[in-house]
């Protein structure tokens, strides 16, 4: 990785092209390719997120699981910058890059570990299904982009797949950790949509690496203070979940996430996390032997069928 990479759009591709049409449009493609399977892979990262926070819990009280996973992460991510030798963000990003950190970094961690105090992997995972939705509206908001009705219609539509599961799971009512989950669907929205902007200005690692770096001071002083209050009682579960939310969710799935956002946009990359809860549905079941709901095989094709026509409606 150069410190001096610069992000690349299907739409700069095509401009600053000097070949033939039919070269920039086979780079365009290459692109909107490799964009979308590492913002797939991003969106497997996140699907195990909540089945790494319950093993976590297994060790780490919430308030310390999510200060010392930010603060290992954030000196992964230090050490990579340092090791590139990348030049700190022009001054005019740094407000951008708060806000990444206060919704991905802080807030989307603290609120989601919460809620699985008393929520089950799979209920939470129904209900955060609906971010895709969250960032598409926030993203067309902050960028003045107006997407498609069809893929506007396929959003929603998926949305309410989402929501309907979500309730049918519930008994028709929202539980106590709903809260918490609606509330990470804002802030987590917020941080995605900022730094899908910044990733067309920046590489994508450097977003979340800056990100992460920006929250290290507090985020060391709050892993001092809860585990001086918390107990800890380290058990494997714990220590491999807590590896993976730091270094495989918190940084490399953002990473991947956030380079593949800069490449098929903000919208479309979204919609793709529509599959993030039925994956994981099956992590939750094999990871965590939780019973998976008769209604999933249903949820997953009619999930499915929305991300298909979101990924070929024009944005």
């Amino acid at each position: 990785m150069r410190a001096h990479d610069s992000a690349t759009t299907p739409m700069t591709i095509a401009v600053a092209s000097t070949g033939s049409p039919r070269t920039g449009s086979a780079r365009a493609t290459h692109l909107r390719t490799s964009g979308t399977l590492l913002a797939g892979l991003g969106v497997v990262s996140f699907s195990l997120t909540f089945p790494s926070t319950v093993w976590g819990l297994e060790s780490f009280g919430p308030w310390s699981l999510v200060a010392v996973r930010s603060t290992l992460a954030a000196l992964i991510a230090g050490t990579f910058l340092l090791a590139g030798r990348v030049p700190p963000p022009e001054r005019r990003h740094w407000a951008g890059l708060a806000v990444v950190a206060c919704g991905v970094v802080i807030g989307f961690p603290l609120l989601t570990t919460l809620a699985l105090r008393t929520s089950t992997t799979s209920h939470a995972a129904v209900v955060v299904g609906l971010l895709p939705l969250t960032t598409a509206t926030l993203a067309a908001v902050r960028t003045g982009r107006r997407p498609s009705r069809a893929f506007w219609f396929a959003a929603v539509s998926g949305a309410l797949v989402v929501l309907g599961f979500t309730l049918q799971q519930s008994g028709g009512s929202f539980s106590t950790g709903d809260l918490y989950l609606f509330g990470a669907l804002l802030v987590c929205a917020a941080g995605y949509t900022e730094g899908g902007r910044l990733a067309a200005l920046m590489p994508g690692w450097q977003v979340i690496g800056w990100a992460l770096v920006l929250c290290l001071p507090l985020m060391a002083v709050a892993s001092a203070a809860a585990l001086s209050i918390e107990p800890v009682r380290l058990t494997a579960h714990g220590v491999i979940g807590l590896a993976w939310v730091a270094a495989g969710s918190t940084f490399f799935g953002l990473y991947v996430w956030y380079r593949g956002m800069a490449a098929i946009g903000i919208p479309k990359a979204s919609q793709l996390q529509l599959a993030q809860p039925l994956l994981t549905l099956f992590w939750s079941v094999f990871l965590l032997g939780e019973t998976l709901p008769l209604a999933a095989p249903v949820a997953a094709v009619a999930v499915l069928v929305c991300i298909a026509v979101t990924q070929r409606a024009k944005s």
